[in-house]
């Protein structure tokens, strides 16, 4: 197939127009449409959309403009826990490991499981001094330890993804070590799981990608006792990023308050089925 020709913003505004979107302010539709690219905008038709392609009946721009807002804020609620969260795991995989196996145990093969590849887990790392070779935390160990790094040194150049590699080649006493110092009631099975979920989600973040009426491509393990049973929407993100965080207080401070704002505001544009957040979503968020 040939690929489609560019559109004009004007031209943009009546693809919009034949999608039965409608518009009852062309300038503020135009002057999104000069911000946010209509391809990526067009990814939030989709709640809307019938088999013919066409939304349906009385939707209006300014309700495609309000859901935009709303995803591009909830990401930004989203991202400042992760952050939390990852320094976290960042830090206590740092400790156990290096009092389990010494300051430099991460570079011995015999402290990993089978299923460890060595030699693509050194090439990570040494791909990690490479690419921050100019900082000074670099610099110095180069000059003065003949490049040795210590691994609470070097996790913190770590990517989320490589701290998921990292964990999950921990043998399963280490796995459960770690597990027990992090989280109660949870086994490493469950960790794992998580771990891969928050990685995906982060880098979702990361690139400014919609959270709105997505399937995620994993559903994170939820333990026996959990009164929530996980799908591939938002919520059970949310969810396993609230039995992730460390801080009960800061949770309810940082994310929750701002989150039942949030929803609050744009509840005249979203729909929180969309997100597969369920009634009690209130309760079942809050630690």
């Amino acid at each position: 197939m040939d690929l489609k020709n560019p559109t004009s913003f004007d031209e943009q505004v009546d693809k919009l127009r034949a999608k039965n979107i409608i518009i009852d302010n062309c300038d503020e539709c135009l002057d999104l449409l000069r911000r946010v690219n209509y391809y990526r905008l067009s990814a939030y038709f989709l709640p809307f959309k019938g088999p013919d392609g066409k939304c349906f009946e009385n939707i209006t721009f300014r309700k495609i403009q309000m859901i935009y807002e709303f995803d591009q804020r909830l990401r930004s609620l989203i991202i400042d826990i992760i952050e939390d969260i990852e320094v976290y795991i960042r830090t206590q995989l740092a400790y156990y490991h290096s009092h389990t196996y010494g300051a430099s145990g991460y570079m011995i093969q015999a402290s990993y499981n089978d299923n460890h590849n060595h030699e693509a887990f050194i090439k990570r790392v040494t791909d990690c001094i490479n690419e921050n070779r100019n900082t000074l935390v670099v610099k110095h160990h180069n000059e003065f330890y003949d490049g040795n790094f210590p691994i609470w040194v070097i996790i913190e150049f770590f990517t989320i993804g490589m701290l998921s590699h990292f964990y999950r080649s921990f043998k399963t006493k280490d796995k459960k070590g770690i597990v027990n110092a992090l989280y109660s009631d949870t086994s490493y099975s469950h960790l794992e799981s998580w771990m891969r979920c928050i990685t995906d989600l982060r880098n979702k973040c990361a690139h400014y990608s919609r959270m709105y009426y997505w399937i995620f491509p994993a559903i994170p393990k939820m333990p026996d006792n959990s009164k929530h049973q996980p799908t591939r929407r938002l919520f059970s993100q949310l969810y396993m990023l609230k039995m992730m965080y460390p801080d009960a207080v800061k949770w309810e401070e940082k994310f929750m308050d701002p989150l039942r704002r949030l929803i609050k505001q744009y509840r005249p544009y979203i729909s929180l089925q969309h997100l597969d957040f369920p009634y009690r979503w209130n309760s079942l968020l809050t630690k």
